[in-house]
C-alpha cells in the first residue's frame, strides 16, 4: 500500500537529516523517503542503517533515494528514482519483487515510461517552486498537473501519483480532487513545530 503522505528527509536549522526523520515519524509519518545529495556513499550508507533504525521503532517504511546498493544494504522497504538514476527495471533486478520502486517524473511520458518499467508510484512534480532540488524539471503547477490527469484516464492508468514540489496545506484538497493518489513533502513537515506536527500529519493522512 502506498501511503497518501510521503515525507522527504531533509537538514534545517533545527538538526539533520536524523533529527528530521524522528521529528516527522514523532508526528505519525508512516513513510518516510531519505533524500541526501552531495554525500559520500559511505556517508549515505551510515545515515540508511540510522533511519532505518527509526523508522522500525515507528513502524514507517523508509524509502532510499537514488541509491538501490544504499536500500539493498540497509534492508530499507524501498528506493525512489530520479530519471537520472538506475532504470526501473535494473533496481527490481537487484532488489526483487518485493522492495518498492517509486520513479520520478515531469511529463506524460516520463510517467508511460515509469510505468511500463514497472514502478510501483511515481511522483509528478514540481508542483511548484522548492528549494529542496537543486536541477529543477519545468514546474507544473494546478494547470500543468490538471492536464496529466486528463492524459493518465485517457491512459486508464492506475499506478498510483504522488504529487510533489513546494506543496503547501492549501494545495492538498484541489490535487486530491484532479486525482493525486498521495503528495510528498518536506519544509512543511520540517518546520512544524511538534506540538502542531502531529495534527498536521494526521490531516495530510486523510
Amino acid at each position: 500500500m502506498i501511503s497518501k503522505l510521503h515525507y522527504i528527509s531533509q537538514a534545517s536549522e533545527e538538526g539533520d537529516h536524523l533529527w528530521a526523520i524522528a521529528h516527522a515519524c514523532k508526528a505519525g509519518c508512516d513513510w518516510v523517503q531519505l533524500r541526501m545529495k552531495d554525500v559520500s556513499e559511505e556517508e549515505y550508507l551510515e545515515v540508511a542503517y540510522r533511519a532505518k533504525a527509526i523508522c522500525q521503532t515507528y513502524q514507517a517504511k523508509l524509502i532510499v533515494n537514488d541509491k538501490p546498493e544504499v536500500a539493498l544494504a540497509v534492508k530499507a522497504d524501498g528506493v525512489h528514482l530520479g530519471k537520472e538514476d538506475m532504470h526501473p527495471k535494473e533496481a527490481r533486478a537487484l532488489l526483487g519483487p518485493d522492495f518498492i520502486i517509486g520513479a520520478t517524473a515531469n511529463t506524460t511520458e516520463d510517467i508511460e515510461r515509469a510505468v511500463l518499467a514497472g514502478a510501483d508510484y511515481v511522483g509528478v512534480g514540481p508542483f511548484r517552486f522548492t528549494k529542496t532540488k537543486k536541477k529543477l524539471s519545468p514546474i507544473l503547477g494546478q494547470e500543468g498537473i490538471a492536464q496529466i490527469f486528463e492524459w493518465i484516464k485517457q491512459k486508464e492508468i492506475r499506478t498510483p501519483i504522488v504529487a510533489i514540489g513546494g506543496i503547501v496545506e492549501e494545495d492538498v484538497h484541489a490535487l486530491r480532487q484532479l486525482g493525486v493518489h498521495g503528495i510528498a513533502i518536506s519544509g512543511l513537515i520540517t518546520c512544524t513545530p511538534a506540538q502542531q506536527c502531529a495534527d498536521l500529519v494526521k490531516r495530510l493522512s486523510n
